[in-house]
């Protein structure tokens, strides 16, 4: 649909014939790459092309990555999944949340996360305007497991609850119970269709992700020894493991490390690389890196975890194999990278696939929310408008039949 014609299709039935306006919070610091923090601006980025007013609100470690971007303050390091998250649960990044959503006056408020402390769990609280939750962790949370009274109170103010996997959905479950629409991740395809990919010699392997034990980085590194010597291995991200892992593959010239990169160089690299891999062990929720390698055109090995298989096909669109085993995953990257008919067939069939997880398509969705929500409360306040006008028209007339 052409961009104009879809904001005109959003836009045509916003309650008093203005934009609707949506703050879209955050609990993790967009100065920081993570898979939510992509999801939450490249939502609102497409939903502002629509024609809806958003605004995103998070913690920032520095400048905010876009004008329509209010930061919160800077971020702490906090243990969480068995990762390292950016979170800001600090009393001045909610003060500052509090402030933003008296001054800004919002028609619906979209949370992602919204029970992990921080900014997402005070607007909870707050429930200044209707709230759409998206959950999108998967395996466990100390968040849910130990505020868990508190979190099934505050579950009751949500309007409507998304999931992005069903993984995402049974761990949500597991804690507050509820009804979820699932809604997969959204990827901006048009970057990927108009990237310029980075040059490669030779067949090439990227790897992107924090250098951690989940992200499965030590098995891919461990694979690259059984590897021919042509192979090369673009090694994207930082985390607590570089340094070891830099040390212990110090001999090894065939890698790179990229040290992070900007969404830019990621995508030229996705497009570039003969093969992406992500060998994670555990703790994924939604394959969105697996959708984006679709849409840069590039085959695809990973991890059989069931996160990666809500949005790849073993032996259709990618080659999966069992999480934490070398030899599988040397087997299976020597197919895809020697073998150019496999190769071709799972890009051929990785196009389509992707387009099934477009922005576009995703923001659509949240929008129809969106006009539904604003709709409900605007039909609430008319109610109570006239409950109130009825009360008043009724002491007024008890009053003037008590004086005759």
């Amino acid at each position: 649909m052409p961009e104009r014609a879809h904001a005109e299709e959003v836009g045509r039935e916003l309650p008093e014939h203005r934009l609707l306006r949506v703050g879209m919070v955050c609990p993790y610091s967009l100065s920081v790459p993570g898979g939510v923090q992509a999801q939450v601006m490249g939502l609102a980025r497409e939903l502002r092309r629509s024609g809806i007013e958003v605004r995103v609100l998070a913690p920032c470690d520095g400048p905010p990555p876009a004008t329509f971007v209010t930061p919160l303050g800077d971020s702490l390091p906090t243990s969480a999944n068995g990762s390292i998250a950016p979170l800001a649960p600090d009393p001045s990044c909610q003060l500052r949340m509090i402030r933003a959503l008296t001054e800004e006056e919002f028609d619906v408020l979209h949370l992602h996360e919204p029970f992990i402390p921080g900014p997402t769990q005070t607007a909870t609280l707050l429930h200044t305007a209707p709230i759409i939750a998206t959950f999108h962790s998967a395996g466990d949370s100390a968040a849910y497991r130990y505020l868990r009274r508190p979190v099934l109170a505050a579950s009751h103010r949500l309007a409507h609850r998304v999931a992005v996997s069903k993984d995402a959905e049974e761990l949500v479950k597991r804690y507050i119970g509820g009804e979820y629409e699932i809604l997969f991740n959204g990827v901006e395809l048009e970057q990927y269709r108009e990237a310029r990919p980075h040059p490669s010699e030779g067949p090439t392997i990227f790897f992107l992700g924090r250098h951690e034990e989940r992200k499965g980085l030590d098995v891919l590194l461990a694979a690259m020894r059984q590897l021919p010597d042509d192979v090369r291995l673009w090694v994207a991200g930082t985390g607590p493991d570089t340094a070891r892992l830099q040390a212990q593959y110090a001999d090894d010239r065939r890698i790179e490390w990229l040290g992070r990169v900007s969404d830019a160089d990621k995508v030229a690299r996705l497009t570039g690389a003969t093969v992406f891999c992500a060998p994670s062990l555990h703790g994924e929720s939604f394959g969105v890196v697996l959708i984006e390698a679709m849409a840069a055109g590039t085959a695809i090995v990973a991890s059989g975890l069931d996160g990666y298989r809500n949005v790849a096909t073993d032996g259709v669109d990618a080659v999966l194999v069992e999480p934490g085993d070398v030899q599988a995953l040397v087997d299976g990257l020597k197919r895809v990278l020697y073998d150019a008919e496999l190769r071709d067939r799972l890009i051929a069939a990785g196009g389509p696939r992707a387009e099934q997880f477009s922005m576009r398509r995703l923001a659509a969705l949240y929008a129809a929310h969106y006009r539904r929500i604003a709709a409900d409360r605007a039909e609430r306040r008319r109610m109570l408008d006239e409950a109130r006008e009825r009360r008043r028209v009724s002491r007024m007339l008890a009053r003037a039949i008590g004086r005759r």
